[in-house]
């Protein structure tokens, strides 16, 4: 085989070149043997170029995740924090209230007069009992939903106390302003409430109060808080003293010896007010007690009954 190549440019002249078969054979099997390889070499180059663009391609990737975790990883600890803060809160809350409850149980222990190491606020009750199996995992809505329940059990106990707390108060109030004990030391009830006959004409008259006996010039004690109303003589009675009470109830003490207050005083339960005498219409030392609601007399009986004992005793160690 015969090639001719003929340059564009040396001067016209042609190029001669003579090919045998056998080496147009040898040619093509090269080519044939090369190409392959040349195309394998050229798909590997290829590949890595596209291997090292989709590895660029998953490390932005990559990147981008780890920026969105970074991202609600920030968020879901800002939100604990919240929470947190909100529980810290609500903790201060409950141990105030336990502490204000701690302290009204403490002064409703000492207003009822009851044992305070019985009744010890400071100190956690005594509890037991065997252990059970549970479960060692708590959820926080668990956690805030006793919470609650502590809080709102924690308000109700708070309530109750503070309503008995006022009830005792009332009550406390009302016996230091309503007469009661007994007004004298010792002696005894000669004369009681309602119809009698009168000791200096012997008609059956009605009788506003009741003479307790006493020695001369014993002590006339207040039987509740109260202001004096009234202090001097009366037709009949003698010496007086009228004490008026917040209950709307008025004491009257008369044939006394003796005056210790004057009119405008306040006095309290258990105050020595005068001295056992006899002025007035009396056949001897006694204290005529009288009580009166709307000035009206009422029976003084059922507010001397808790000297009750006393009158007894009285009666057996003075008798008249």
């Amino acid at each position: 085989m015969h090639i001719i190549l003929v340059p564009s440019k040396l001067n016209g002249k042609r190029i001669a070149a003579s090919i045998s078969g056998r080496q147009l054979i040898a040619i093509g099997l090269s080519v044939v043997l090369l190409l392959p390889a040349l195309v394998g070499f050229v798909t590997y180059r290829v590949n890595e170029m596209l291997e090292r663009q989709d590895g660029g391609m998953a490390i932005v990737t990559y990147r981008d995740e780890l920026q969105k975790s970074r991202v609600s990883f920030s968020a879901a600890r800002e939100e604990a924090t919240r929470h947190l803060n909100a529980l810290a809160q609500r903790l201060g809350a409950l141990q105030a209230q336990i502490m204000r409850l701690n302290a009204l149980g403490t002064r409703l222990t000492h207003m009822a007069g009851l044992d305070p190491h019985e009744f010890n606020f400071d100190a956690l009750p005594a509890m037991g009992g065997p252990e059970k199996n549970v479960s060692d995992t708590v959820s926080s809505p668990d956690v805030i939903k006793n919470m609650d329940t502590l809080t709102r059990d924690l308000e109700r106990s708070q309530a109750r106390l503070m309503a008995l707390e006022n009830l005792m108060l009332d009550r406390k109030l009302n016996a230091s302003v309503t007469p009661s004990g007994w007004p004298v030391e010792g002696g005894w009830v000669s004369s009681g409430f309602g119809e009698r006959m009168d000791p200096f004409t012997g008609h059956q008259v009605i009788h506003e109060g009741v003479d307790i006996t006493g020695r001369y010039g014993g002590p006339i004690f207040a039987t509740a808080e109260g202001l004096v109303s009234w202090v001097g003589e009366k037709a009949g009675y003698g010496l007086v003293v009228e004490v008026m009470h917040e209950s709307g109830l008025v004491t009257r003490y008369a044939h006394t010896s003796a005056i210790m207050v004057k009119e405008g005083d306040r006095i309290k339960k258990g105050q020595q007010i005068a001295l056992i005498g006899s002025s007035g219409r009396s056949t001897g030392p006694h204290l005529h007690f009288e009580v009166l609601r709307n000035g009206q007399p009422v029976d003084p009986s059922r507010f001397l009954k808790q000297a009750a004992g006393m009158q007894t005793a009285a009666a057996v160690e003075t008798p008249r």
